[in-house]
């Protein structure tokens, strides 16, 4: 029985060590060209960034042209994130069949090049504060 009790100790003095060094992330897009759908995000790391399920996601109703989420109990470290417009509700982005996208998208940092987002291009640094972003469509 004491076991149990230093194990849930150890367990509740660890998590709420990892609750004060995680922070959120807000995020807002205010140029979304309608009301219809939704707009999705990912949080990414350098290693599932345009590659593997993001580490967290979110989606919202988008209101006069807007919507707000927010990533919670974000670890110290370099993130990206990516979002789009699923205009459908299909719940995936779609494409032409040559690769254009139908759906409008949108990366942190706001670089829009020619061809999908890069995470050099998008990454940013999470320390001990609280990150807001625009996201720009």
């Amino acid at each position: 029985m004491k076991i149990l009790a230093v194990l849930i100790v150890s367990l509740t003095t660890f998590l709420s060590a990892y609750a004060q060094d995680a922070q959120t992330i807000t995020v807002t897009v205010s140029n979304a060209t309608s009301n219809t759908g939704t707009i999705k995000f990912g949080l990414h790391n350098k290693d599932t960034f345009m590659r593997k399920n993001p580490i967290q996601v979110a989606e919202s109703k988008i209101e006069d042209g807007k919507c707000k989420i927010v990533f919670e109990n974000v670890p110290a470290g370099e993130y990206a994130i990516t979002c789009f417009h699923d205009k459908n509700s299909n719940g995936k982005m779609d494409f032409q069949s040559n690769g254009m996208p139908l759906e409008d998208y949108g990366a942190s940092n706001n670089v829009m090049n020619f061809g999908p987002p890069q995470y050099d291009d998008a990454k940013f640094t999470i320390t001990d504060k609280d990150v807001s972003l625009d996201i720009k469509l």
